[in-house]
């Protein structure tokens, strides 16, 4: 029971001691803190920003490529997607919640080759060339 008296004791005692300390400062003094401490939060910022720039992006130990061949989407927020590991790739599905292994095949040069030659021209850009050759034709 002692030590519960002891306790609100220097607990009142304590509150009236701040209250003291905060009645003799000014308000353009705790204005000045307020805009020290937020010009030191700045520069904190600045500074973090310049050293993770400099330390550059963390990389891992291992570094396999993964690259996407291409991929369809089958769905609203579904799709099938090619994606080349090592020398080999691997058809997955994709959702929203998860990703499904479908097939693995090696990797096919050749599809690649055929895939950018077979590139259907846009019918606008084909449209807005025929629509420009004649204008010039007729000036």
């Amino acid at each position: 029971m002692m030590q519960l008296s002891y306790f609100f004791l220097l607990a009142m005692l304590s509150g009236i001691a701040t209250a003291a300390e905060t009645a003799n400062i000014s308000p353009s003094t705790g204005l000045l803190q307020i805009f020290l401490g937020l010009i030191a939060v700045l520069m904190l910022m600045a500074f973090a920003a310049w050293f993770f720039k400099k330390i550059g992006p963390i990389t891992s130990a291992t570094k396999v490529s993964v690259k996407v061949v291409g991929g369809v989407s089958v769905g609203n927020r579904e799709k099938i997607m090619v994606v080349e590991i090592a020398d080999q790739w691997i058809v997955v599905g994709v959702t929203a919640n998860q990703i499904n292994t479908l097939s693995t095949m090696p990797k096919q040069e050749q599809l690649t080759v055929e895939t950018s030659s077979t590139i259907p021209e846009n019918q606008f850009s084909t449209w807005l060339k025929r629509t420009l050759d004649k204008r010039n034709q007729q000036m």
